[in-house]
């Protein structure tokens, strides 16, 4: 069973275009761990592929921004399933490390997960 991936809110401005040091690099993690996968590439102004998984569309892009300061919120249909699908998929982690996030008027059991290219995702199930 997989989990269903409603809606990606990224952390700064654009979530079609969060920065990483390769594309290429980065794509297999997406690919294989998060379950995505490539719909589209660009090359101007710079490299970027476009990954979709259900309702959700990011960009990866070799813009020279800062991975470690970027990433996405994704609210999930169910955590527990997610994180269980992320980890059967080669997720590096025993610990979801699950709690509950305000934002907004909004509840959301959560959990984390960092991307070898440094990007950072939450994703959360609303309660």
């Amino acid at each position: 069973m997989a989990a269903v991936y409603r809606r990606a809110a990224p952390y700064a401005e654009d979530a079609m275009n969060l920065p990483v040091e390769n594309v290429e690099r980065a794509i297999p993690f997406y690919e294989k761990v998060m379950g995505f996968q490539v719909t589209e590439r660009k090359e101007a102004p710079h490299n970027v592929a476009v990954l979709s998984r259900d309702e959700v569309r990011i960009g990866l892009a070799e813009n020279g921004g800062d991975p470690t300061q970027e990433g996405c919120f994704f609210e999930v249909d169910d955590v527990e399933v997610a994180f269980a699908e992320l980890k059967a998929n080669g997720l590096d982690s025993d610990d979801a490390g699950f709690r509950v996030d305000k934002y907004g008027g909004t509840s959301y059991r959560v959990f984390f997960v960092v991307a070898p290219d440094g990007l950072c995702y939450c994703l959360g199930e609303r309660q």
